[in-house]
């Protein structure tokens, strides 16, 4: 319609100003003026693209009546699902624009879930290893709770503020396993099928054990308790003291497994190992030295007393 309109009204303008010429040049432009706001006015809506949504919560085995396992040294325990919420939905909207803009409004929806799993008969020494559909997980990403099964353990703190005090269980004599808002977009927007490494030392050896040696080896950043990256030339990097993805770093996994194995450990003695030149020992000097000096980490820069990457051997 306002093509129709401004078409005319254009060409009666450029009749008047210009002659011939000036008609068909109004009568172009009053088109083009008018094309633009019927494209406004009446185009279509662009599409309102939505994402997939959840609408149960599955994934994880819940059997009314499954035997409670009992441990003894370390077993891969699936467990069962003993208690969870609703799923938490998010949404981020794109696209779409003011204005009559053709690009398509897309919605995107994230989920989160609140869930405890039991595993076994407690009281368990520590769960070492998580794997969600056959990948071990990196814990550190994930806010999990562990709970030992002693028969003085309290409600956990979510089901607490779930539940209310009065209907909080401590599911005592059961070790078991909290999940705080777990992400699950990378599993397919459903709980993934978990499994994990439980540890149930026999009782007796290790309660009795004061101190230990510990020896790390001799690893560039082997004692430090943050995770040390090596960088590539490409940007590429690797952890060069991180190979267990239940801590930030090799150091911290070893020393967390030893004070849940050794409750009563006291002492620890390290042992730092250098590097001897010669099988004589009255010619041998014994000395820190770099696994490589062309190598670039991130995080902290190797040093011993004063020597430095490109100084040391």
């Amino acid at each position: 319609m306002a093509t129709l309109v401004l078409q005319t009204v254009g060409a009666l303008a450029g009749q008047f100003i210009g002659g011939p010429i000036g008609a068909a040049l109004g009568q172009a432009a009053g088109a083009a003026a008018g094309a633009a706001i019927d494209q406004r006015l009446f185009a279509p809506k662009p599409p309102h693209v939505r994402g997939p949504r959840l609408t149960a919560l599955n994934g994880v085995a819940s059997t009314e009546g499954a035997p409670v396992p009992r441990v003894y040294g370390r077993a891969r325990l699936g467990g069962q699902m003993i208690w969870a919420t609703r799923f938490e939905e998010s949404t981020v909207s794109s696209g779409g624009g003011k204005g009559g803009s053709s690009s398509p409004k897309q919605t995107s929806y994230y989920y989160y879930a609140n869930f405890a799993i039991g595993l076994c008969e407690g009281p368990i020494a520590e769960v070492r290893r998580i794997w969600a559909d056959g990948r071990e997980l990196d814990q550190t990403r994930f806010n999990i709770r562990v709970y030992r099964g002693d028969e003085t353990q309290a409600p956990d703190s979510l089901i607490l503020a779930k539940e209310g005090a009065a209907d909080a269980p401590s599911y005592r004599g059961l070790a078991y396993v909290v999940f705080e808002r777990m992400p699950l977009e990378d599993f397919g927007n459903r709980v993934p099928q978990l499994a994990f490494e439980t540890i149930r030392p026999l009782a007796g050896l290790g309660e009795a054990i004061r101190a230990l040696d510990l020896a790390p080896g001799d690893g560039e950043f082997a004692c430090a308790p943050a995770a040390r990256y090596a960088v590539a030339a490409d940007g590429s990097s690797r952890p060069v003291n991180r190979h267990m993805l239940v801590a930030e770093s090799d150091w911290t996994a070893s020393l967390d497994q030893a004070q849940t194995l050794c409750p009563a450990l006291g002492r620890v003695s390290l042992s730092v190992a250098w590097f001897g030149d010669d099988l004589r020992a009255n010619k041998c000097s014994i000395t820190p030295r770099v696994e490589r000096k062309d190598r670039s980490t991130s995080g902290e820069t190797w040093t011993v007393a004063d020597l430095t990457r490109e100084s040391a051997r």
